[in-house]
């Protein structure tokens, strides 16, 4: 069964760092395209950032200049370095990953984690 585990949310200040996590787990050949959403209260879930295999990234203007998307290949790990955090960065980030496993490929959501900005 293939997961994506996410770590890394948490409570923190206007003008603060988190660094979020994702692995991908479970007899995994390897990861294509992977990324993070988020999804604040009332609101639809929206990109924030992807990168490819390759490195090429993706960024929402919203983030754009704050946020860093970056992986390991070798771990099949994304991770999602967030600067000068806005309380409108509040919200539920998902990882998304495009995942190639026993000659099937699927795309895959992880179970969310919270991240909270204080003003």
């Amino acid at each position: 069964q293939v997961q994506l585990v996410e770590s890394g949310g948490g409570l923190v200040q206007a003008g603060g760092s988190l660094r979020l996590s994702c692995a991908a787990s479970g007899n995994i050949f390897s990861t294509n395209n992977m990324g993070w959403y988020r999804q604040a209260p009332g609101k639809k879930r929206e990109l924030v950032a992807t990168i490819t295999r390759g490195g090429i990234t993706n960024y929402a203007d919203s983030v754009k200049g704050r946020f860093t998307i970056s992986r390991d290949n070798a771990k099949d790990t994304v991770y999602l370095q967030m600067n000068d955090l806005k309380p409108e960065d509040t919200a539920v980030y998902y990882c998304n990953a495009d995942i190639a496993r026993l000659g099937v490929s699927f795309n895959s959501w992880g179970q969310g984690t919270q991240v909270t900005v204080s003003s």
